[in-house]
């Protein structure tokens, strides 16, 4: 029983020097435990699911990243913030307005002008 738990260490080790964990930052995922938005990760604030070299994004549940954290599943992913505010006008539904290529897109905070943080509609 030792040597799974002796590999599954040195991966977790090997893990974090190749993705630019810092041991501090991470426990395992939890499966359980809602996302929060916005949080505070390495003093920036994130809107929405994230990842860092890692091939699923992932989430906070805490509002200041404490090291307890999830993968993303659909449903937590940042919902879109209506009413919103962008340019002059404002939005209560997706829009299309200022995207290049015509693709629906929402504000996932009340004022796009001043935060800038956006997402495309699924």
């Amino acid at each position: 029983m030792a040597q799974p738990l002796d590999f599954l260490l040195v991966s977790i080790c090997l893990f974090h020097s190749l993705f630019g964990f810092q041991v501090e930052d991470y426990y395992a995922p939890t499966i359980d435990g809602v996302c929060v938005f916005p949080f505070l990760y390495r003093s920036e604030i994130f809107y929405d699911c994230v990842n860092f070299n890692l091939k699923h994004k992932w989430c906070s549940l805490n509002k200041t990243f404490q090291g307890y954290w999830k993968y993303c599943a659909l449903s937590d992913y940042a919902p879109c913030a209506f009413p919103f505010w962008y340019r002059h006008m404002i939005y209560w539904d997706c829009t299309e307005d200022g995207e290049m290529f015509g693709k629906k897109w929402c504000s996932l905070t009340p004022n796009y002008n001043k935060d800038q943080v956006w997402k495309y509609c699924i």
